[in-house]
């Protein structure tokens, strides 16, 4: 064990700390990562960014150098006429004032989503770098998960240590585990691609296949050869299609073919792209019998034309995957519910964005069919008649839910349509699930006008509401909260191990809503050890002291992974409530402690 040092996460003392991370998620997804990439490079030296300036054009910076060194078979698939008749493309050179400095990639003002003007502080980039790869995806927290989006995304300093591109590049390959395609392709735009490293180059090809995007590729085409070898001609066959070369196109995916390096439907699924483009002529049958698993390669490609890949290879893939599929266009809303639904729990979708694709698919059925939808019941759910009949509609599409993810799913469909249902003890049945709804949509004030109610609620649905709000409510709220309270909950509890019990007492003290003894007493009483000292405790405590939000909400998210809260200890969650609320993340803190009780 490290001792404790002025500078505790610089050196080699952070890096090891960061290494010890609590392995908290079970099922590690597969990696579509290109191999090498998961490797810890050199780094390499952090560029110096010039302001701009009109007489001059910015340095490139030190490349970190590629993750393969495999050697290129260089085909040629003009012939000597052809080559001397086609003219190289033009460099396109960028003024000065045109470039964005790449310390501040990103789409979001940090301000604006409560990181603070300097989210990383003097965080060191290496330590961040190897929290972020080693972290396992889903979170089993909806809002830590939009959270850390809004972290990644943010126009924030590169911490010190690290080249700000590859910096960028981790940032996007994590938004791309997570099930972030739309952001992680944004990401990527944010920096000038002319200076990509090559793990930006390879973040950027699969950000290209995770939103459907081929011709995203094309810009990469001329370097894939040294970061990506085995698809670097594929790729170049799919860009001179999308271009109108048709010969070339043709060539270039017969060269592959003689090579054998790819699989038979991996190249089947390009040759179709290829197809697709122009002037080719080029009809190819995709056999999916013999293929066991999807990847981002057959994802993309398949996608990309239109081509929805078998249920059975949907449905064995990762949720992340499906998250991506949610967002593509090409295929009917219909079709896309029960990946949007994915995407809503998550936290990629919105309840919005959810609502949306509902309402495309309502638009798009036939009159005779809706009303044994439930588009259509959504759509009764905001304008029945009256309340009893609006959550007559509410009832019924929290009942077809499937399990604690997919009610998660529910409750943020129905966040908006529970805004209109006026608290009322009379609810008693539903009240769980209003409030769970309001809170899964970020509506705590309108949540907290049920605390009235509690008084009159049975014991099972007080408590359950009460637990809620007395979390997720905003300060002030009128909720009776102290020890006496918390036993009688306790003695309620039914879950195993008091898992709820647990995770409420965390919460309660991370949000500082108990008193310092109170919480002393309960976590002895309860052997919660939230006391308990760790690498990550010191990391995260660090951060907390030093107003580092970003780096709190990475550690925060470090300590909820897995699919549910079940395997998140309460220790994690107190640290981590904690540091995200004394970081100026209140909001965030408290959602996050209150879905930890709708979902336990």
């Amino acid at each position: 064990m490290h001792r404790r040092t002025k500078q505790l996460f610089a050196g080699s003392a952070a890096l090891a700390a960061a290494l010890a991370l609590p392995a908290i998620a079970q099922d590690r997804p597969e990696s579509i990562l290109p191999p090498g990439f998961g490797e810890p490079a050199t780094p390499a030296p952090q560029p110096t960014v010039p302001s701009p300036q009109p007489s001059a054009s910015s340095p490139r910076p030190e490349a970190s150098g590629p993750s393969e060194s495999a050697g290129v078979e260089i085909v040629d698939s003009l012939s000597p006429l052809e080559a001397v008749a086609v003219a190289p493309a033009p460099q396109v050179e960028f003024p000065a004032t045109a470039r964005r400095d790449p310390r501040f990639a990103g789409t979001l003002d940090p301000v604006d989503v409560g990181l603070g003007a300097s989210a990383w502080g003097s965080m060191s980039g290496k330590s961040l770098q190897i929290v972020m790869r080693r972290m396992d995806t889903p979170l089993a927290s909806r809002w830590a998960h939009i959270g850390l989006r809004n972290a990644l995304l943010a126009k924030a300093a590169s911490p010190f240590g690290v080249n700000p591109y590859d910096w960028a590049a981790e940032r996007a390959w994590l938004l791309l585990r997570m099930g972030e395609a739309d952001a992680a392709r944004l990401l990527v735009a944010s920096v000038d691609s002319d200076r990509f490293t090559p793990k930006m180059k390879q973040v950027a090809l699969q950000s290209a296949l995770a939103s459907s995007d081929p011709s995203a590729m094309c810009a990469l085409e001329d370097s894939l050869s040294k970061v990506e070898p085995r698809v670097s001609s594929l790729v170049s066959a799919i860009c001179a299609s999308l271009s109108g070369e048709a010969e070339r196109a043709a060539a270039d995916i017969e060269a592959a073919r003689r090579r054998g390096r790819v699989g038979a439907i991996d190249l089947a699924l390009a040759d179709k792209v290829v197809g697709a483009g122009a002037e080719t002529a080029r009809a190819v049958t995709i056999e999916w019998e013999p293929v066991d698993r999807l990847n981002s390669w057959r994802y993309g490609l398949a996608t990309a034309t239109a081509m929805m890949p078998p249920e059975r290879l949907v449905n064995a893939s990762s949720l992340q995957m499906r998250a991506w599929l949610a967002r593509a266009p090409m295929f009917p809303a219909s079709q896309r519910i029960p990946h949007a639904r994915t995407a809503a729990a998550l936290g990629v979708f919105s309840s919005q964005a959810l609502i949306d694709v509902y309402s495309s698919a309502y638009d798009a059925t036939d009159p005779d069919e809706l009303g044994s939808t439930d588009a259509w019941q959504l759509r009764l759910a905001f304008i029945g008649k009256d309340q009893d009949a609006r959550l007559d509609a509410m009832r019924k599409l929290w009942g077809n839910s499937q399990g604690s993810f997919d009610r998660m799913a529910a409750h943020v469909l129905l966040s908006r349509a529970a805004r209109r249902i006026a608290p009322t003890a009379d609810l008693e049945s539903d009240s769980v699930d209003i409030v769970a709804s309001l809170l899964a949509g970020g509506f705590d004030r309108e949540a907290a006008r049920w605390a009235g109610t509690i008084g009159d609620l049975d014991d099972q649905q007080a408590d359950a509401v009460w637990a809620m709000l007395a979390l997720g409510a905003p300060a002030g709220t009128a909720i009776t909260i102290d020890a006496g309270r918390i036993d009688d909950f306790a003695d309620r509890d039914q879950s195993e191990g008091k898992q709820r019990t647990a995770l409420l007492i965390a919460g309660l003290a991370g949000l500082g809503r108990i008193d310092p003894a109170t919480a002393g007493r309960l976590n002895r009483e309860y052997s919660l050890g939230l006391g308990a000292e760790t690498s990550w405790t010191r990391l995260i405590d660090g951060a907390m002291r030093r107003r580092q939000s970003g780096t709190a909400m990475v550690l925060a998210a470090s300590a909820l992974q897995g699919r549910e809260f079940d395997e998140v200890g309460p220790m994690y969650l107190f640290h981590a409530v904690n540091a995200l609320r004394r970081t100026g993340q209140d909001y965030l803190a408290r959602m996050i402690a209150a879905e930890a009780l709708a979902r336990a």
